[in-house]
């Protein structure tokens, strides 16, 4: 290997086989000099306003609330999401459905923004049935969906926040991939993506196997997704999983497993009878009949309009 000084930033260097590699030291020292100058915090990105003159706006991580995965397995396919929606710390939609059609034979988990994943996935999945009408209706295949959605999301430079898992059978097998929101794509055995994806690659990684069989597949993804339920507070509620076969089936388990459910425990609640308002508790003062004005029964004619104040 070749030896090289850099004089511009004064380091030698000696590129060597193995080791640790310092190539952003530099970059990283000068983003810690323009924080310190403006008096920002490095992980937050904010600066203080003492010194709003010279400010350094760092790029924040975008944050996502959920634990999506899939697997290949003998036969086909299994893909697993959870079910809680969030804003920021809020939860918005405690049963939202993060399992997207594409294709027949062709679904998509999304993670990151809701209405990105929705839109991005709704505008392949019609572009998908276009070509499948322009192709004699002939089955489609995984790859020609990736590479659509690499293309769309490539293009938005990762301004359309949409993390996804695709997967799916055609001829050629069963195939799984793994697309962030900046266009670049992985075809893996398995696969997890969300804020709670290295919980659920945790238990991917300790009880994965090329023969699984379809009932295993289905429990390993529900594990998967549990974990990321219970070790990430931006995923939670229900787990969902569809099962993608070799033979054109597919079974989508809508809230296949409800660890949260709440009913059996607000059962337990006694509630005391004091607090029920009974038929009788509120008296009525008076009571009268006015016939409508019209045979064809009660009219506008009939209703009193009273103007708002604005």
């Amino acid at each position: 290997m070749s030896e090289f000084t850099n004089s511009s930033i004064g380091v030698d260097t000696n590129t060597q086989d193995g080791g640790f590699s310092f190539d952003n030291v530099h970059r990283n020292n000068l983003i810690q000099q323009q924080t310190s100058q403006s008096g920002g915090n490095p992980q937050s990105g904010v600066s203080n306003a003492s010194n709003n003159t010279n400010k350094s706006i760092l790029p924040l991580a975008t944050k996502t609330g959920t634990t999506i995965v899939g697997l290949v397995y003998k036969n086909g396919i299994v893909l697993g999401a959870d079910t809680r929606s969030t804003n920021d710390t809020t939860v918005a939609d405690k049963n939202c459905e993060k399992i997207h059609y594409i294709a027949p034979n062709i679904y998509c988990c999304g993670a990151g923004t809701a209405a990105d994943t929705e839109k991005t996935t709704e505008l392949i999945s019609s572009q998908m049935e276009l070509l499948r009408m322009n192709t004699g209706d002939s089955q489609s295949r995984i790859v020609t969906a990736c590479t659509l959605l690499k293309r769309m999301l490539y293009r938005y430079q990762g301004y359309v926040s949409a993390a996804l898992v695709l997967g799916g059978c055609d001829i050629n097998g069963p195939h799984l991939y793994q697309i962030y929101p900046h266009g670049s794509t992985g075809k893996l055995p398995f696969t997890t993506m969300g804020s709670g994806s290295l919980a659920a690659m945790a238990v991917f990684e300790s009880d994965y196997r090329d023969d699984l069989e379809e009932d295993e597949a289905i429990k390993l993804v529900q594990r998967a997704i549990l974990a990321g339920v219970f070790n990430d507070l931006g995923s939670g509620s229900n787990v969902d999983t569809c099962v993608i076969r070799m033979d054109g089936s597919v079974a989508m388990d809508r809230n296949g497993i409800t660890p949260n459910e709440v009913a059996p425990l607000r059962a337990q609640v006694k509630r005391s009878d004091v607090l029920n308002m009974r038929e009788g508790t509120t008296a009525v003062l008076k009571s009268t009949f006015v016939k409508a004005k019209s045979s064809m029964g009660v009219t506008l004619a009939d209703v009193s309009v009273t103007a708002m104040e604005t």
